[in-house]
């Protein structure tokens, strides 16, 4: 290219959307193309697309229509359109939106900066949809979007056949990367900075399936607890009827794995289960809890649930209800049933009237709020150790707080000392004063705060000093007013 053309990358979805729009952005670069700033339309439009959801259709085609007259006055301007929608709608997509460039699927998104220029220079779309995985895509060249924490992928696809899921279909089946390539990643990842991973699979907790290890994800948690440099280590999803025993012991033995579990209930009734498809009831779900509880009295859970799956009754929805309050989730995403064309749930009878569904999902968010609000407000009192964040920034301006994530993965908001420099991936303890459903508040003074080569790696990356060039990485400060901070408290367990 004569001049470098600009990109954008617009995500919708699931972790597993954000992390392929990080190689998205990794290939356009090293493409030669540049990120558009935040003021200038982009040459480049990609739109990487989840179908989980009723309305990913209509937010895409809203979204395409908004672009049509911008591009229609820049002839030069391009839009690709990939990612899960894609590989479901495939030319569908060029029949609503005719200006679409591009289309490409979930198996293929490494071909998009050569099927971009194809279509430039054959001035016609370019419709590309792969029905399987040829290249791992952890191959191909990544643009994290932070310094200090990332993805890795351990496993694509899903062997799973749930009723209301259409990800499979799109996703194929599950591919496991070897041990060795998963660690290797990690290690490059902790030598450029970064403290934080999250191990990232559909299923994540079957990995080993694709080559005969059952307890290849337990193994593989306690690997990364061999990693120095490596802080905090997380994973998403797991699904309950893969979640053994070993994994719940490798989780409480291994210091860097985090006392956090995200894991998609989904229904409280055995029937709704057995008619979802979900190899597990309530029974089995509650006694996962327990255990993990058990080993991790710390533990925060959270999950997934649907309400008005098709033939949901009302004791359905009061059995999910009860496994609500029995679980005590520190928090969960409540999403109303929604068809999905292509899904065996879409043509079950007895789908749910939605006036039932609104009615029983505020009914839901309410109970889920409630839990988590109580289960916050165990922790005031406590000391904590957070990590900066830096895309939840500061909470306000009036108060000028920075957010960070706890261990178990809670969103705190404090007020950064005076005098000391706080930046992203930096670690700070605080100790816990108020609790709101969905966030945590340390309005007193910071305890500690401990510099990382994290907050270096974020340093650099923003080509900025922000820092105390006498105070490098690894060194703790303590408050002049709270002196040396003590370690964290036997408290009593937050559940």
């Amino acid at each position: 290219m004569s001049s470098a053309r600009t990109y954008e990358v617009r995500t919708y979805g699931c972790q597993m959307n954000v992390h392929d729009s990080e190689r998205l952005t990794g290939l356009l670069e090293d493409a030669g193309y540049v990120a558009a700033p935040s003021d200038k339309q982009a040459d480049v439009v990609v739109f990487n697309t989840c179908a989980v959801r009723e309305n990913a259709d209509n937010k895409l085609y809203g979204n395409l229509s908004h672009l049509a007259p911008v591009k229609a006055a820049n002839p030069g301007m391009q839009i690709a359109v990939g990612g899960c929608l894609a590989q479901k709608d495939r030319s569908t997509i060029t029949a609503k939106a005719p200006y679409v460039d591009v289309v490409f699927g979930t198996h293929n998104i490494g071909s998009l900066p050569a099927l971009l220029e194809r279509a430039r220079v054959m001035e016609e779309a370019q419709v590309e949809i792969l029905e399987s995985l040829e290249v791992f895509p952890s191959t191909l060249p990544t643009k994290r979007d932070s310094a200090y924490a990332a993805w890795v992928s351990i496993s694509v696809g899903c062997n799973n056949t749930c009723t209301f899921c259409i990800v499979p279909a799109l996703r194929g089946k599950e591919k496991d990367r070897r041990p060795g390539e998963i660690l290797a990643e990690v290690e490059a990842l902790v030598a450029e900075g970064v403290s934080e991973i999250t191990l990232l699979g559909q299923n994540v907790n079957a990995y080993g399936v694709e080559f005969g290890d059952r307890q290849a994800f337990s193994k593989l948690l306690r690997a990364c607890g061999d990693i120095a440099g490596l802080e905090r280590v997380r994973f998403t999803s797991p699904h309950p009827a893969e979640f053994t025993d070993d994994v719940i012991e490798a989780m409480a033995e291994t210091p860097n794995v985090m006392p956090q579990l995200h894991m998609p209930l989904q229904s409280g009734s055995d029937k709704v289960l057995k008619d979802m498809r979900r190899s597990y009831r309530q029974a089995k779900y509650l006694g996962i809890i327990e255990r993990v509880r058990a080993a991790m009295p710390d533990a925060a859970i959270t999950t997934d649930i649907i309400v008005g799956f098709p033939g949901e009754t009302e004791e359905d929805f009061q059995a999910t209800l009860d496994v609500v309050r029995r679980a005590r989730f520190a928090g969960a995403f409540t999403f109303q049933y929604s068809k999905r064309p292509g899904t065996p749930a879409a043509t079950l009878d007895d789908q749910v009237p939605p006036e039932v569904v609104k009615d029983r999902y505020e009914r839901l968010a309410a109970l889920v709020n409630d839990v988590a609000w109580d289960e916050g407000k165990r922790l005031v009192g406590r000391r904590v150790e957070l990590m900066v964040s830096e895309g939840e920034g500061r909470k306000d301006k009036a108060t000028h707080r920075l957010s960070g994530r706890g261990p178990d993965n809670r969103l705190v908001h404090f007020t950064p000392p005076e005098g000391i420099d706080v930046r992203p991936g930096d670690m700070v303890t605080v100790e816990i004063t108020y609790a709101a459903p969905h966030h945590l508040v340390a309005d007193g003074d910071v305890i500690a705060v401990r510099r990382t080569r994290s907050g270096d790696a974020w340093e650099a990356r923003a080509g900025v000093h922000r820092g105390t060039p006498s105070t490098p990485a690894g060194v703790t400060l303590g408050m002049p007013t709270l002196g040396v901070p003590a370690p964290l408290p036997d408290a009593p367990a937050c559940r």
